[in-house]
């Protein structure tokens, strides 16, 4: 299926006038940025590996500078199997992440977070264990979280205690900045839940559908074409086979634009789940059936709190001899 038959012509238009109006934020707000960032500590993404931590479905290696504050939009539309029926899944039902990181020592990201799917809270710690720049061959940074589902329907979930609502996920990260323009890094995961659905077989015995944990492999790269714009892939593996409802892989493709403390990428990928080990561990949208894509964007606003005040920045008047 070519895109002129997927994207009928009187739609066309609309979709570039969304794909503009996405786009065009960051960039109306870069000179502002730039003025801002020039107070900042030696323009904070200048030279990193990446520019966000995270790249569309996965986190990177990147744990900004000591008293940074991260504040996060993670979204994904519905799939586009529909059509036009519901403008290619933009006005399906969605997926929304709000998270916020901090980072009160060098090397030691701390955050949280909410999703809208399942009403998942999350709490996270991300630790940079080497730097390329400084002298070390590669990153390697590890990453960790715990998710608790905080839905009301527990029986129909079967939740007896809350520790069965609760899940967790460990990656480690390994990444290089291969030239100026490219970075490539690779990552293992283990997805842990506590509960899982179950069934009683012949014998009377109870039977997991699905394993408490889940091992996957993750590979992700990104091309700049600019100082500010780059193309970014993203590639997820599941390895634990399951007797049941084994996930599919995921295949995500997209464009990144960056300021020194802004991230905005925008991409089409068949993950739809954000919080990492639901999206490693029940992902069923087949990347073989193109109407199991979706359209998705990651939002990125870091505050350089040592530097950087939000009261002035919020509240402080133009002087009158600037006017």
């Amino acid at each position: 299926m070519n895109a002129a038959q997927f994207f009928p012509f009187r739609a066309q238009p609309m979709i570039a006038l969304l794909v503009l109006l996405l786009s065009g934020a960051p960039v109306i707000a870069q000179e502002e940025v730039q003025t801002i960032a020039i107070h900042s500590r030696g323009l904070q993404r200048v030279g990193n590996t990446f520019e966000s931590v995270w790249l569309i479905d996965n986190q990177t290696v990147l744990v900004p500078l000591k008293k940074t504050l991260e504040f996060d939009i993670l979204h994904r539309f519905g799939t586009i199997k529909n059509g036009y029926d519901d403008f290619w899944g933009l006005y399906a039902p969605s997926n929304i992440r709000l998270g916020f990181s901090y980072v009160p020592v060098q090397n030691l990201m701390l955050g949280f977070g909410f999703t809208k799917e399942n009403l998942l809270w999350d709490v996270s710690a991300k630790y940079a264990f080497f730097k390329e720049k400084n002298g070390s061959p590669v990153s390697v940074t590890y990453f960790v979280n715990m998710a608790a589902d905080t839905r009301k329907e527990a029986r129909i979930q079967g939740y007896r205690n809350f520790t069965d609502r609760l899940s967790y996920f460990h990656q480690l990260m390994v990444a290089r900045k291969v030239s100026r323009d490219f970075s490539v890094q690779a990552s293992v995961s283990l997805s842990h839940f506590n509960n899982v659905e179950a069934y009683v077989n012949a014998a009377g015995e109870i039977t997991r559908k699905m394993e408490n944990d889940h091992l996957a492999f993750s590979l992700l790269g990104r091309y700049k074409v600019s100082d500010a714009f780059a193309f970014i892939a993203n590639y997820d593996q599941p390895i634990t086979k399951h007797r049941t409802n084994n996930p599919d892989p995921n295949i995500s493709l997209g464009v990144e634009l960056a300021t020194p403390l802004h991230a905005f990428q925008v991409f089409v990928g068949n993950y739809q789940k954000i919080v990492p080990q639901y999206s490693n561990v029940f992902n069923q949208n087949n990347y073989q059936q193109i109407g199991n894509f979706l359209i998705g964007f990651n939002i990125t606003r870091l505050l350089d709190v040592q530097e950087e005040s939000l009261g002035q920045m919020m509240f402080k008047r133009k002087s009158k001899k600037a006017e």
